[in-house]
């Protein structure tokens, strides 16, 4: 009997549910560990301890609330769909919507090949085809084997989120490592004077074995999320930078430079927008949208569009 993979694939949406949970569950341990166990009861205690306790528990809600927020966003905002016979805008109508971004006018049910020019740049189609999808596919588009369907500019499917990242929510996953990683970091450090003096504690019996337990536990899972983000975070800023996706580091030539990287600035804008007091929440503004094609998903502006 022919076993299809890509059935099996979407098996792991399943895994992505447990995640979630995981998630959870890491989150009420800080929770408690955090303001119930060592630094709520501080708040009692008066004079600048007391103090120092009410800013931890302040950062700790506020970072608390935005991870939240945008780990939600990207679970629940759609990565970027392909339109049902979805087809590039032939010349006339990429002139009528004054655009100047070269786009071909039709399209073959068959992949394209990578070209490169004479000056060693690389230049890949701007469109090809999905034979799963039976649908055209936009640049930068990839078909998702756990979804069954194309993403636009794809980077990954995460199983933490039960989601793919992609063009329309890719800033809300960058948001959220970003304040995953400053939370873990900030609890591993409020929770280190308390895991130094848990042997002690320990042995003078001190303090009940839960409350001790839950300590330990909530400072090493705390301090492997953070040593572990620390590294996506880099990572990622390292593909913002270029205006990379995770799959496109695959793609690109050793070289040659990325025909989408249009410098840092630019690069940056086509993820978090022109629109500064949102940069650093899971919003998208509605006039970037209609700006800025690439949060769209659909067109990406290329180096050869900015020099000419």
């Amino acid at each position: 009997m022919e076993i299809n993979l890509f059935k099996l694939c979407s098996g792991l949406k399943v895994i992505g549910y447990f995640m979630i949970l995981l998630v959870a569950a890491i989150i009420s341990l800080s929770y408690y560990a955090i303001v119930v166990v060592t630094w709520g009861p501080e708040l009692l205690s008066g004079g600048l301890h007391s103090f120092l306790a009410f800013f931890i528990i302040i950062m700790f809600h506020f970072l608390l609330i935005m991870l939240l927020w945008s780990y939600f966003m990207v679970v629940f905002k759609d990565p970027g769909s392909v339109p049902d016979n979805w087809k590039p805008l032939t010349e006339e109508e990429v002139l009528e919507a004054g655009s100047s971004l070269p786009l071909s006018e039709s399209i073959e049910p068959e992949a394209f090949t990578s070209t490169h020019s004479a000056d060693g740049r690389e230049r890949r189609p701007q469109v090809g085809y999905c034979s799963r999808c039976q649908n055209g596919k936009p640049p930068r588009c990839h078909h998702c084997s756990v979804c069954q369907r194309c993403v636009l500019k794809m980077d990954h499917h995460c199983v933490w989120v039960v989601n793919c990242v992609g063009a329309r929510n890719y800033k809300f996953f960058l948001l959220f490592l970003l304040y995953t990683f400053l939370e873990t970091t900030m609890d591993t450090f409020i929770l280190l004077p308390n895991f130094i003096d848990f042997f002690s504690e320990a042995k003078n019996h001190s303090t009940s074995p839960g409350n001790l337990a839950v300590i330990f536990l909530t400072f090493v899972l705390n301090l492997a999320f953070a040593l572990s983000l620390l590294c996506f975070v880099v990572m990622h800023v390292s593909l913002l930078s270029s205006n990379t996706t995770t799959i496109e580091v695959h793609e690109k030539r050793r070289g040659i430079r990325w025909k989408y990287d249009l410098g840092r600035k630019k690069n940056f804008e086509q993820v978090f927008g022109m629109k500064k007091a949102l940069w650093f929440f899971p919003l998208v503004s509605k006039e970037d949208l209609n700006n800025i094609p690439a949060l769209r998903g659909l067109e990406f502006p290329t180096l050869s569009d900015s020099e000419g």
